[in-house]
Protein backbone atom coordinates (compact mmCIF):
# COMPACT_ATOMS: atom_id res chain seq x y z
CA UNK A 1 0.00 0.00 0.00
CA UNK A 2 1.55 3.22 -1.12
CA UNK A 3 -1.16 5.81 -0.59
CA UNK A 4 -3.90 6.75 1.85
CA UNK A 5 -6.25 6.06 -1.05
CA UNK A 6 -5.55 2.33 -0.64
CA UNK A 7 -7.49 2.21 2.66
CA UNK A 8 -11.16 2.14 3.62
CA UNK A 9 -13.25 2.85 6.67
CA UNK A 10 -16.86 2.22 7.52
CA UNK A 11 -18.84 5.44 7.94
CA UNK A 12 -20.53 6.21 11.25
CA UNK A 13 -23.78 5.36 9.45
CA UNK A 14 -22.42 1.87 8.65
CA UNK A 15 -21.70 2.42 4.94
CA UNK A 16 -18.41 1.79 3.10
CA UNK A 17 -16.13 4.83 3.15
CA UNK A 18 -13.21 4.39 0.76
CA UNK A 19 -10.35 6.86 0.96
CA UNK A 20 -9.99 6.56 -2.84
CA UNK A 21 -13.31 8.42 -3.05
CA UNK A 22 -11.37 11.45 -1.79
CA UNK A 23 -8.74 11.29 -4.56
CA UNK A 24 -8.19 14.80 -5.87
CA UNK A 25 -9.12 16.29 -2.49
CA UNK A 26 -7.04 17.08 0.57
CA UNK A 27 -8.12 15.24 3.73
CA UNK A 28 -7.64 16.38 7.31
CA UNK A 29 -7.84 13.11 9.26
CA UNK A 30 -8.58 13.60 12.97
CA UNK A 31 -9.08 11.04 15.73
CA UNK A 32 -11.92 12.41 17.86
CA UNK A 33 -13.60 11.83 21.22
CA UNK A 34 -16.78 13.22 22.76
CA UNK A 35 -15.72 13.40 26.42
CA UNK A 36 -12.29 15.03 26.09
CA UNK A 37 -11.10 18.45 27.19
CA UNK A 38 -10.25 19.00 23.51
CA UNK A 39 -13.75 18.08 22.28
CA UNK A 40 -14.59 21.76 21.59
CA UNK A 41 -12.15 21.45 18.65
CA UNK A 42 -15.16 20.02 16.80
CA UNK A 43 -16.23 23.68 16.36
CA UNK A 44 -12.97 24.58 14.65
CA UNK A 45 -13.04 21.45 12.50
CA UNK A 46 -16.56 22.32 11.37
CA UNK A 47 -15.51 25.92 10.58
CA UNK A 48 -12.53 24.67 8.58
CA UNK A 49 -14.78 22.23 6.69
CA UNK A 50 -17.35 24.95 5.99
CA UNK A 51 -14.67 27.33 4.72
CA UNK A 52 -12.71 24.87 2.57
CA UNK A 53 -14.98 22.01 1.47
CA UNK A 54 -15.95 23.74 -1.76
CA UNK A 55 -12.23 24.16 -2.52
CA UNK A 56 -11.60 20.41 -2.09
CA UNK A 57 -10.93 19.82 1.61
CA UNK A 58 -12.47 16.87 3.42
CA UNK A 59 -12.42 16.84 7.22
CA UNK A 60 -12.68 13.20 8.30
CA UNK A 61 -13.31 12.45 11.97
CA UNK A 62 -12.31 9.05 13.35
CA UNK A 63 -13.98 8.50 16.74
CA UNK A 64 -11.66 6.51 18.97
CA UNK A 65 -11.84 5.27 22.54
CA UNK A 66 -8.05 4.80 22.75
CA UNK A 67 -7.24 7.74 25.01
CA UNK A 68 -8.76 7.96 28.47
CA UNK A 69 -11.80 5.93 27.34
CA UNK A 70 -13.26 9.28 26.24
CA UNK A 71 -15.40 7.90 23.40
CA UNK A 72 -17.43 5.20 25.19
CA UNK A 73 -20.73 5.60 23.32
CA UNK A 74 -22.16 3.79 20.34
CA UNK A 75 -21.81 5.16 16.81
CA UNK A 76 -25.38 6.47 17.00
CA UNK A 77 -24.60 8.28 20.27
CA UNK A 78 -21.38 9.75 18.86
CA UNK A 79 -23.12 10.95 15.69
CA UNK A 80 -25.99 12.53 17.64
CA UNK A 81 -23.59 14.21 20.08
CA UNK A 82 -21.51 15.70 17.26
CA UNK A 83 -24.51 16.92 15.29
CA UNK A 84 -26.50 18.32 18.22
CA UNK A 85 -23.68 19.76 20.31
CA UNK A 86 -21.35 21.03 17.57
CA UNK A 87 -23.37 21.05 14.34
CA UNK A 88 -20.93 18.60 12.76
CA UNK A 89 -21.81 17.59 9.22
CA UNK A 90 -18.37 16.54 7.96
CA UNK A 91 -17.89 12.79 7.52
CA UNK A 92 -17.23 10.59 10.54
CA UNK A 93 -16.08 6.99 10.48
CA UNK A 94 -17.22 4.22 12.77
CA UNK A 95 -15.23 3.97 16.00
CA UNK A 96 -11.68 2.74 15.39
CA UNK A 97 -8.51 2.14 17.37
CA UNK A 98 -5.76 4.48 16.17
CA UNK A 99 -2.81 3.17 18.21
CA UNK A 100 -1.34 -0.23 18.99
CA UNK A 101 -1.60 -3.56 17.27
CA UNK A 102 -5.32 -3.19 16.55
CA UNK A 103 -4.99 0.29 15.05
CA UNK A 104 -6.88 0.93 11.83
CA UNK A 105 -4.61 0.03 8.87
CA UNK A 106 -4.46 3.66 7.68
CA UNK A 107 -3.08 4.68 11.07
CA UNK A 108 -0.54 1.84 10.86
CA UNK A 109 0.49 3.09 7.39
CA UNK A 110 0.89 6.64 8.73
CA UNK A 111 2.89 5.30 11.69
CA UNK A 112 5.23 3.43 9.35
CA UNK A 113 6.01 6.76 7.67
CA UNK A 114 6.25 9.00 10.71
CA UNK A 115 7.65 6.65 13.33
CA UNK A 116 6.82 7.04 17.00
CA UNK A 117 6.97 10.84 16.81
CA UNK A 118 4.02 10.97 14.42
CA UNK A 119 1.75 8.55 16.26
CA UNK A 120 -1.35 9.97 17.97
CA UNK A 121 -0.59 10.78 21.60
CA UNK A 122 -4.13 11.87 22.46
CA UNK A 123 -7.51 12.71 20.92
CA UNK A 124 -7.69 15.28 18.09
CA UNK A 125 -4.31 14.40 16.53
CA UNK A 126 -4.42 15.62 12.93
CA UNK A 127 -2.97 14.35 9.66
CA UNK A 128 -3.15 16.21 6.38
CA UNK A 129 -3.34 13.90 3.38
CA UNK A 130 -2.70 15.39 -0.04
CA UNK A 131 -4.84 15.09 -3.15
CA UNK A 132 -2.57 12.24 -4.30
CA UNK A 133 -3.01 10.29 -1.05
CA UNK A 134 0.42 11.16 0.35
CA UNK A 135 0.93 12.28 3.94
CA UNK A 136 1.62 16.02 3.87
CA UNK A 137 1.68 17.14 7.51
CA UNK A 138 1.14 16.05 11.11
CA UNK A 139 -0.33 18.26 13.84
CA UNK A 140 -0.53 17.43 17.53
CA UNK A 141 -3.70 17.33 19.56
CA UNK A 142 -3.30 20.82 21.00
CA UNK A 143 -2.92 22.46 17.58
CA UNK A 144 -6.30 24.07 16.99
CA UNK A 145 -8.01 23.30 13.66
CA UNK A 146 -7.97 27.00 12.74
CA UNK A 147 -4.30 27.51 13.68
CA UNK A 148 -2.28 29.36 11.03
CA UNK A 149 -0.01 26.37 10.43
CA UNK A 150 -2.99 24.12 9.65
CA UNK A 151 -4.63 26.72 7.43
CA UNK A 152 -1.36 27.25 5.52
CA UNK A 153 -0.78 23.50 5.09
CA UNK A 154 -4.37 22.98 3.89
CA UNK A 155 -4.10 25.85 1.40
CA UNK A 156 -0.79 24.45 0.09
CA UNK A 157 -2.28 20.97 -0.27
CA UNK A 158 -5.32 22.34 -2.08
CA UNK A 159 -3.09 24.31 -4.46
CA UNK A 160 -1.22 21.19 -5.63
Amino acid sequence: MTSAHDFSFTSIEGKPLAMKDFAGKAVLLVNTASACGLTPQYMGLQKLWDAQKDKGLVVLGVPSNDFGAQEPGSEAQVKAFCEVRYGVNFPLTSKNPVIGGNAHPLYKWIGAQTGEAGQPKWNFHKYLIGKDGSLKAVFGSRTEPEAPEIKQAVEAALAE
